[in-house]
Protein backbone atom coordinates (compact mmCIF):
# COMPACT_ATOMS: atom_id res chain seq x y z
CA UNK A 1 0.00 0.00 0.00
CA UNK A 2 1.22 3.31 -0.91
CA UNK A 3 0.98 6.71 1.12
CA UNK A 4 -0.06 9.63 -0.70
CA UNK A 5 2.33 12.78 -0.28
CA UNK A 6 1.51 15.10 2.03
CA UNK A 7 0.55 18.50 0.70
CA UNK A 8 4.16 20.13 0.40
CA UNK A 9 5.03 17.44 -1.56
CA UNK A 10 1.55 17.26 -3.48
CA UNK A 11 2.21 21.10 -3.91
CA UNK A 12 5.60 20.86 -4.86
CA UNK A 13 4.86 18.67 -7.71
CA UNK A 14 1.89 20.18 -9.05
CA UNK A 15 4.08 23.44 -8.85
CA UNK A 16 6.60 21.61 -10.57
CA UNK A 17 4.82 20.36 -13.38
CA UNK A 18 2.61 23.36 -14.02
CA UNK A 19 5.44 25.51 -14.24
CA UNK A 20 6.91 23.64 -16.67
CA UNK A 21 4.21 23.32 -18.51
CA UNK A 22 2.23 25.93 -18.35
CA UNK A 23 5.15 28.60 -17.31
CA UNK A 24 5.70 30.09 -13.93
CA UNK A 25 2.56 32.42 -14.53
CA UNK A 26 0.30 29.51 -14.02
CA UNK A 27 -2.70 30.48 -11.81
CA UNK A 28 -2.82 29.52 -7.93
CA UNK A 29 -6.22 27.71 -8.32
CA UNK A 30 -4.67 25.39 -10.82
CA UNK A 31 -1.63 24.42 -8.40
CA UNK A 32 -4.40 24.23 -5.77
CA UNK A 33 -6.83 21.76 -7.94
CA UNK A 34 -4.00 19.76 -9.37
CA UNK A 35 -2.07 19.32 -5.53
CA UNK A 36 -5.34 18.41 -4.06
CA UNK A 37 -5.08 20.91 -1.19
CA UNK A 38 -6.65 24.01 0.57
CA UNK A 39 -5.39 27.17 -0.43
CA UNK A 40 -3.97 27.42 3.57
CA UNK A 41 -1.55 24.81 2.73
CA UNK A 42 0.45 26.90 0.57
CA UNK A 43 0.67 29.59 2.95
CA UNK A 44 1.48 27.36 5.92
CA UNK A 45 4.64 25.82 3.62
CA UNK A 46 5.67 28.28 1.53
CA UNK A 47 4.27 31.92 2.42
CA UNK A 48 2.03 31.79 -0.80
CA UNK A 49 2.79 31.44 -4.83
CA UNK A 50 6.14 32.94 -5.19
CA UNK A 51 7.87 31.30 -2.38
CA UNK A 52 6.05 28.17 -3.80
CA UNK A 53 7.84 28.35 -7.35
CA UNK A 54 11.37 29.67 -5.60
CA UNK A 55 11.56 26.24 -3.68
CA UNK A 56 10.56 24.53 -7.04
CA UNK A 57 13.17 26.16 -8.53
CA UNK A 58 15.50 25.06 -5.18
CA UNK A 59 14.66 22.04 -5.10
CA UNK A 60 14.54 20.68 -8.97
CA UNK A 61 17.68 18.91 -8.49
CA UNK A 62 19.06 20.29 -11.91
CA UNK A 63 22.87 20.22 -11.26
CA UNK A 64 22.09 16.75 -9.93
CA UNK A 65 21.19 15.83 -13.07
CA UNK A 66 24.07 17.45 -14.91
CA UNK A 67 26.48 16.10 -12.26
CA UNK A 68 25.09 12.37 -13.20
CA UNK A 69 24.97 12.52 -16.82
CA UNK A 70 29.09 13.69 -16.23
CA UNK A 71 30.03 10.79 -13.99
CA UNK A 72 28.25 8.43 -16.06
CA UNK A 73 30.55 9.39 -18.78
CA UNK A 74 34.14 8.92 -16.59
CA UNK A 75 37.09 10.87 -15.60
CA UNK A 76 37.63 12.66 -18.77
CA UNK A 77 36.82 15.79 -18.15
CA UNK A 78 36.12 16.23 -22.34
CA UNK A 79 34.37 13.27 -22.16
CA UNK A 80 32.49 14.38 -19.23
CA UNK A 81 31.62 18.12 -20.29
CA UNK A 82 30.67 16.60 -24.02
CA UNK A 83 28.10 13.85 -22.56
CA UNK A 84 26.12 17.06 -21.37
CA UNK A 85 25.88 18.09 -24.90
CA UNK A 86 24.50 13.96 -25.80
CA UNK A 87 22.05 14.06 -23.14
CA UNK A 88 20.84 17.41 -23.91
CA UNK A 89 20.03 16.23 -27.78
CA UNK A 90 18.02 13.35 -25.98
CA UNK A 91 16.32 15.90 -23.60
CA UNK A 92 15.48 18.55 -26.68
CA UNK A 93 14.11 16.06 -28.40
CA UNK A 94 11.50 14.95 -26.49
CA UNK A 95 7.98 16.37 -27.33
CA UNK A 96 6.87 17.51 -23.85
CA UNK A 97 10.49 19.81 -24.10
CA UNK A 98 9.75 23.44 -22.90
CA UNK A 99 13.12 25.04 -22.47
CA UNK A 100 15.00 25.66 -19.41
CA UNK A 101 12.47 26.14 -16.55
CA UNK A 102 15.05 28.53 -14.92
CA UNK A 103 15.52 30.63 -17.65
CA UNK A 104 11.78 30.67 -18.51
CA UNK A 105 11.21 31.61 -15.06
CA UNK A 106 13.84 34.51 -14.78
CA UNK A 107 12.31 36.28 -18.11
CA UNK A 108 9.01 35.93 -16.89
CA UNK A 109 8.71 37.19 -13.51
CA UNK A 110 9.45 41.08 -13.84
CA UNK A 111 9.42 41.91 -10.47
CA UNK A 112 13.54 42.03 -9.24
CA UNK A 113 12.54 40.60 -5.64
CA UNK A 114 10.81 38.05 -6.45
CA UNK A 115 12.81 34.92 -4.40
CA UNK A 116 13.04 32.99 -8.05
CA UNK A 117 15.57 35.34 -9.46
CA UNK A 118 17.98 34.07 -6.21
CA UNK A 119 17.51 31.03 -7.25
CA UNK A 120 17.82 30.96 -11.04
CA UNK A 121 21.02 32.59 -10.20
CA UNK A 122 22.13 30.06 -7.88
CA UNK A 123 21.54 27.43 -10.32
CA UNK A 124 23.83 29.37 -13.10
CA UNK A 125 26.48 29.89 -11.19
CA UNK A 126 26.66 26.52 -10.19
CA UNK A 127 26.64 24.88 -13.38
CA UNK A 128 29.27 27.66 -14.08
CA UNK A 129 31.47 26.11 -11.26
CA UNK A 130 30.34 22.55 -12.48
CA UNK A 131 31.95 23.36 -16.03
CA UNK A 132 34.99 25.47 -15.13
CA UNK A 133 36.34 22.92 -12.29
CA UNK A 134 36.31 20.17 -15.09
CA UNK A 135 37.77 22.56 -17.54
CA UNK A 136 40.70 23.15 -15.00
CA UNK A 137 41.28 19.80 -14.96
CA UNK A 138 41.64 19.64 -18.74
CA UNK A 139 43.89 22.44 -18.55
CA UNK A 140 42.12 24.98 -20.29
CA UNK A 141 44.02 28.55 -19.72
CA UNK A 142 41.32 30.27 -18.74
CA UNK A 143 38.63 27.93 -17.45
CA UNK A 144 36.29 30.86 -16.23
CA UNK A 145 35.99 32.39 -19.73
CA UNK A 146 35.72 28.87 -21.33
CA UNK A 147 32.58 27.83 -19.05
CA UNK A 148 30.98 30.78 -19.81
CA UNK A 149 31.47 30.07 -23.39
CA UNK A 150 29.98 26.22 -22.56
CA UNK A 151 26.84 28.19 -20.51
CA UNK A 152 26.56 30.52 -23.98
CA UNK A 153 25.90 26.76 -26.04
CA UNK A 154 23.89 25.27 -23.03
CA UNK A 155 21.48 28.07 -22.79
CA UNK A 156 21.43 28.63 -26.36
CA UNK A 157 20.44 24.56 -27.36
CA UNK A 158 17.74 24.53 -24.54
CA UNK A 159 16.63 28.24 -26.47
CA UNK A 160 17.03 27.01 -29.77
CA UNK A 161 15.21 23.82 -29.57
CA UNK A 162 12.20 24.84 -28.17
CA UNK A 163 11.56 27.34 -31.80
CA UNK A 164 13.62 24.34 -34.18
CA UNK A 165 13.65 20.95 -32.57
CA UNK A 166 14.64 19.60 -35.63
CA UNK A 167 17.44 21.04 -36.05
CA UNK A 168 18.86 19.42 -32.96
CA UNK A 169 20.68 22.41 -31.90
CA UNK A 170 22.79 19.96 -28.84
CA UNK A 171 24.89 18.10 -32.08
CA UNK A 172 25.86 21.66 -33.52
CA UNK A 173 26.53 22.82 -29.79
CA UNK A 174 28.64 19.69 -29.10
CA UNK A 175 30.55 20.71 -31.63
CA UNK A 176 31.44 23.87 -30.23
CA UNK A 177 32.30 22.38 -27.21
CA UNK A 178 35.18 20.41 -28.37
CA UNK A 179 36.20 23.91 -29.60
CA UNK A 180 36.24 25.42 -26.26
CA UNK A 181 38.68 22.58 -25.22
CA UNK A 182 40.61 22.42 -28.05
CA UNK A 183 41.93 25.90 -26.53
CA UNK A 184 43.85 23.68 -23.85
CA UNK A 185 46.08 22.21 -26.40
Amino acid sequence: MTTRPGPRQRLLDAARELTYSQGVQVGVDAILKQADVARRSLYQHFGGKDGLVAEVLRSDGGLDRYRQVMDAAGDDPRERVLAVFDELDVITSQPAFRGCRYTAAELALTDPAHPAHGEVRSFKEGLHRLMAAELTRHGHPAPDAGADQLLVLIDGVLAHAVTRPAARPALAARALAEAVFATSR
